[in-house]
């Protein structure tokens, strides 16, 4: 059993990728916390999460999905996988913490280095299309190895900290999420053809919009730029700090060659 959240979707086609190769079933973050239901867990059923890294930790929707999931039985292997444009901090560990307040252990951790999607500080863009399939091209191979050790119940850590995870996680990491992760910065400009596709691709459901205006965004955001990457006119900013930016959204058809 798979949990995954994803903006942009690349989070969503590791958790399918995983799903087909583990012979798995998938659920999207939002709809598992928009059920009430128990999920019933099978005896020897794997119970993984797959999440981009925001601000080198996990995205809040995912923490809470751990906290208010409820399973029919104790997991016996839990993994999860973090997407990241570079590296993951100690997200791993945040994870591993909120686990733990479910008493549930953390049996295989991974990372997979997915294009960059984060537009929003200074010196942050998307990758070049050169770069960004030489990620995907390589990740396809990673998820084949991932798939692999979570069949055979592999137990261990291989997640990309990088230079300083500390410094980013804990202090940088802190700064984003209390400083820059406000909502009301997102705009549309002119160029907004008013077509609804913000509204659509908001996993949160925190795009809205009235007939004829411009979209206005609630105060539940993930951050996860969904509405950026997905908008056709290149018309949503955040700030000034998205202009010259540019967009990216998982290729159709990228995955064509996956067994």
């Amino acid at each position: 059993m798979i949990f995954y959240f994803s903006g942009t979707g690349n989070s969503e086609w590791v958790a399918r990728s995983l799903a087909a190769m583990c012979n798995d079933r998938v659920f999207s973050a939002t709809e598992a916390l928009g059920r009430s239901e128990v999920f019933c867990l099978g005896e020897d059923e794997a119970l993984g999460f797959v999440f981009p890294v925001y601000g080198w930790a996990p995205p809040a929707i995912i923490v809470r999905l751990i906290e208010k999931l409820r399973l029919s039985a104790q997991p016996r292997y839990v993994y999860f996988v973090c997407t990241c444009g570079d590296d993951t901090g100690k997200t791993a560990r945040l994870m591993r913490k909120a686990l733990a307040r479910r008493r549930w252990k953390r049996d295989a951790e991974f990372s997979l280095t997915m294009p960059n999607t984060y537009v929003c500080l200074p010196g942050f863009d998307v990758d070049s299309d050169e770069l960004a399939q030489r990620k995907l091209s390589a990740a396809k191979g990673r998820i084949v190895d991932i798939a692999r050790r979570i069949n055979e119940r592999w137990r261990g850590k291989d997640c990309y900290e990088g230079a300083l995870p500390w410094t980013k996680t804990y202090i940088l990491g802190f700064l984003f999420k209390h400083l820059l992760m406000s909502p009301h910065r997102f705009k549309a400009t002119d160029s907004c053809v008013k077509c609804g596709r913000c509204v659509k691709a908001c996993p949160l459901h925190n795009v809205q919009m009235k007939p004829n205006a411009k979209p206005v965004w609630g105060e539940n955001c993930a951050m996860c730029l969904s509405c950026y990457h997905h908008c056709p006119k290149h018309a949503i900013e955040y700030g000034r700090q998205t202009m010259m930016k540019g967009q990216y959204l998982f290729p159709e058809g990228s995955s064509d060659s996956e067994g």
